[in-house]
C-alpha cells in the first residue's frame, strides 16, 4: 500500500506487534516509545497515519492532535486506549482524532480502521480538489463570487482593465473595493508597474497635499529634502484613492488638473512634472449628492466617474457566502495549522440569514474566530458570535453589531424598511411610499440610491 504509519506506544510488545502486522500489510512503519522520538518522526518521517496510545505521558490524545496540527501535518490520528482511559480518548477525538480503538487490539480491527481512515482521507482530498476547481471558476484576481451581481462586476473590470480611463468604485465599507482596484490593475498592461494605494480619510488634511503631490526641500519647516508624491510614485502604474470623497476642495482642484494635463507640481516648486498615472477612486459616499451640496467638485466627479462600478453589499449576494466561507476556512487552516473541514448545516443557516452590516470583512473575521474556537474539524453554531446566534431580525442584528456610525446604520435601516414595504405592496411604489410615510419622489430617490429593483 505504501502509506506511512507512525506507531506511538510506551509498551514494547504493542509496538512490536503493530509494527509486524502493518509491515506485513505493506505499510511503511516507524515506531516511537516517547514524545521526543514521536515529534522527530512527525517532522522527518511525515506519516500519513499516527496510531498512538491516548495515555502516552506528555503526549496524551488532545496534546498529540494539537502537535500534529501545529506541524501542518496531513497525518490522520487514530488513538488507542483501554476502558480506563475512555475520557481521555473522547477528549482526543474532540481535538481532531479520527477514531479511538479499544485495547487489547486485534489485527483485523487495526486493518479495518486504517482502511476507513484512508477512504475518508481520499474523499477529503477529492472534495478539496472539487472546491478549489469551483473556486477558480468563480475567481477574478483576489475576488470571489458566483452571484450574478459579482459576475457583472468581473465582466466590467475585465473590459476596463486594459484602458487608462479612470474608474470610480462605490460600495459600503468591507465590500472589497480595493480588491476590485487591484484586479483592474493586475489584469491590464500596467500590471508590472506600481500600484499605490492611499486612504484619503486616514491622512491629516495638512499632510495630504504633500503626500499626494510631494514637496521640495525648504517648502516648510520639516521639508529637509525633496520628496516625490504618491502621484509620481505611481508613474506608469495605478494610484488608488480610497475614500476620495474626503478630499478637501483645494486638493480636488489640483487633482483635476493632474488628471487633465498629466502634470503635478510639488509643494514649494514652481515647475510641473509629467506623470503617466491611472487613477482608480473609491468611496462609500454618494458623490452626486455631495456635488449638489457643494462638498465635491462637479468637474472632478465627472473626471473620476467616466466608468462606475457599484459593489453590492454581502446581504445582496448571499449566494456567495458558502464560497467565501470555504475560502476563508482554507486560508485560516494554512495560517493556524488547523484542520477544520466542515461547517454544520445549522451554522451555515445562521451565516446565510445574518445581514452582514460589515460585509465581506465581517464574514472573514467571523470565520477566523470560528476556526480558532472549533473543537475538531467542524465549525458549529457554538463557535459563532452571539449576534449571529441570537438575533434574527436584520435591523436588530445591525443595532447589535457594534456599529456606531449613525449614517451607516440609518442607511441600512432605511433600506430594510423600503424592501419590506415594496414586498408588502407587490412592488407598488405609490402604496409603499404611503406605508413608509414619505413622498413618492423621495422613495424613487432612495430606490435609486440603494440600487433596489
Amino acid at each position: 500500500m505504501g502509506a506511512r504509519v507512525l506507531v506511538l506506544d510506551a509498551d514494547e510488545r504493542v509496538r512490536r506487534s503493530l509494527g509486524s502486522w502493518l509491515t506485513n500489510d505493506g505499510y511503511d512503519v516507524e515506531v516511537a516509545a516517547d514524545m521526543d522520538r514521536a515529534m522527530a518522526l512527525l517532522s522527518n518521517f511525515d506519516p500519513d497515519f499516527v496510531l498512538a496510545d491516548a495515555t502516552t505521558r506528555g503526549l496524551e490524545g488532545p496534546t498529540l492532535c494539537s502537535e500534529v496540527q501545529a506541524r501542518s501535518s496531513k497525518a490522520t490520528v487514530l488513538l488507542m486506549a483501554d476502558a480506563n482511559a475512555s475520557q481521555l480518548a473522547r477528549a482526543g477525538i474532540e481535538a481532531g482524532a479520527y477514531d479511538c480503538l479499544r485495547k487489547p487490539l486485534e489485527e483485523q480491527d487495526i486493518r479495518l480502521a486504517l482502511r476507513k481512515a484512508a477512504e475518508r482521507h481520499h474523499l477529503q482530498q477529492e472534495n478539496k480538489v472539487l472546491r478549489e476547481a469551483v473556486r477558480d471558476q468563480h475567481r477574478f484576481g483576489e475576488l470571489l463570487g458566483r452571484s450574478e451581481a459579482m459576475q457583472a462586476v468581473f465582466r466590467i473590470v475585465e473590459k476596463v482593465a486594459e484602458h487608462k480611463t479612470t474608474l470610480l468604485i462605490q460600495g459600503e465599507s468591507g465590500t472589497g473595493k480595493e480588491l476590485v482596484a487591484r484586479a483592474a490593475h493586475n489584469q491590464g498592461a500596467r500590471a508590472a508597474k506600481p500600484f499605490v494605494a492611499v486612504n484619503c480619510s486616514a491622512i491629516p488634511e495638512g499632510l495630504l497635499e504633500s503626500e499626494l503631490f510631494g514637496y521640495v526641500q525648504g517648502a516648510f519647516t520639516e521639508a529637509t529634502r525633496d520628496k516625490r508624491g504618491l502621484l509620481e510614485e505611481a508613474h506608469e502604474g495605478t494610484l488608488y484613492l480610497d475614500e476620495v470623497g474626503e478630499l478637501p476642495l483645494h486638493l480636488q482642484v489640483k487633482l483635476v488638473r493632474a488628471l487633465q494635463e498629466g502634470r503635478v507640481r510639488r509643494v514649494g516648486e514652481e515647475t510641473d512634472r509629467l506623470v503617466d498615472v491611472r487613477v482608480i477612486a473609491a468611496t462609500i459616499r454618494d458623490l452626486e449628492k455631495e456635488v449638489s451640496t457643494g462638498r465635491f467638485r462637479e468637474d472632478l466627479f465627472y473626471r473620476l466617474s467616466s466608468l462606475k462600478i457599484r459593489l453590492p453589499p454581502l446581504r445582496e449576494r448571499s449566494d456567495d457566502i458558502p464560497l467565501l466561507v470555504g475560502h476563508f476556512v482554507d486560508r485560516c487552516n494554512i495560517r493556524f495549522g488547523s484542520q477544520v473541514r466542515n461547517l454544520e448545516s445549522a451554522a451555515m443557516k445562521r451565516l446565510l440569514r445574518y445581514a452582514w452590516p460589515g460585509n465581506v470583512r465581517e464574514l472573514e473575521n467571523t470565520v477566523e474566530r470560528a476556526v480558532v474556537l472549533a473543537d475538531g474539524d467542524t465549525i458549529t453554531v457554538e463557535n459563532l458570535p452571539e449576534r449571529l446566534v441570537e438575533a434574527d431580525d436584520p435591523v436588530a442584528v445591525t443595532l447589535s453589531s457594534g456599529e456606531l456610525s449613525i449614517k451607516k446604520t440609518t442607511r441600512y435601516i432605511e433600506e430594510v424598511l423600503i424592501r419590506r414595504a415594496l414586498e408588502k405592496t407587490g412592488g407598488n411604489r405609490t402604496r409603499a411610499a404611503k406605508i413608509l410615510e414619505i413622498s413618492h419622489r423621495a422613495l424613487l430617490y432612495k430606490i435609486k440610491e440603494f440600487g433596489l429593483t
